[in-house]
């Protein structure tokens, strides 16, 4: 089945306290976003990824993409105004029946792995979303209050969020709101029940300075 990559490079980086949004910033001297693409490409021939990125920054991206891939399979689109927004601007390219996966451009470290487990998950159940388990005690925000709840029952979520393209479309056609802080919940209020597969630790989002650090050495670390 044909398979696209939503790489959703939206974000300007304010929290990281760089001029350059976090997917362009350099990690061991390439931009966080050439792992992101690489590991689609890399893991299926007939796969074809589709860039989203702020408007500001589409030519530094189509340079990043001419200088390490094959150009014609990524397509780049201008993002929208929320992340849904700009999810739904990059739908706008798929017209077969296909798999999609949806993923943060700054998860640059997710593996070749995870990418399969989403998909053969997504065959058989028509969507897969990697989560993994809480390592930290969890405590709920209340009216009267806060309360802990049990952190055996809380999963984090990650991506690439991983759908059959016949689910996805449909329901992002539905309003946005403002609950709809990625794909699983957009599916799910479009009425369709959510399936986890097994995350990654390593697969972190460069979010602040020290993720880049980690992320060095995780990248240090699988090069020996």
């Amino acid at each position: 089945m044909k398979k696209y990559a939503v790489i959703v490079a939206g974000g300007t980086g304010i929290r990281m306290g760089a001029d350059l949004p976090k997917q362009f910033l350099l990690l061991k001297d390439k931009p966080v976003l050439y792992y992101s693409i690489k590991v689609f490409l890399d893991a299926y021939d007939d796969l074809e990824v589709i860039l989203v990125l702020p408007e500001e920054f589409v030519a530094m991206g189509k340079e990043i993409v001419d200088g390490y891939f094959d150009a014609a399979r990524v397509h780049l689109v201008i993002g929208g105004e929320t992340r849904f927004h700009s999810v739904k601007n990059g739908l706008a390219l798929i017209q077969e029946e296909s798999v999609v996966f949806v993923h943060d451009a700054v998860r640059c470290l997710v593996t070749d792995s995870l990418v399969k487990n989403c998909y053969e998950l997504t065959l058989q159940t028509g969507n897969a979303i990697p989560t993994i388990p809480s390592k930290d005690s969890v405590r709920i925000i209340t009216e009267e209050g806060n309360m802990a709840i049990d952190r055996n029952t809380v999963m984090l979520i990650q991506t690439p969020q991983t759908f059959h393209s016949k689910i996805l479309l449909p329901a992002y056609e539905i309003s946005h709101k403002e609950q709809f802080t990625d794909e699983a919940t957009v599916v799910e209020a479009f009425g369709l029940k959510i399936s986890l597969v097994e995350g990654e630790e390593t697969n972190i989002k460069i979010t602040r300075p020290i993720d880049m650090i980690i992320a060095d050495k995780i990248l240090s670390d699988r090069n020996h």
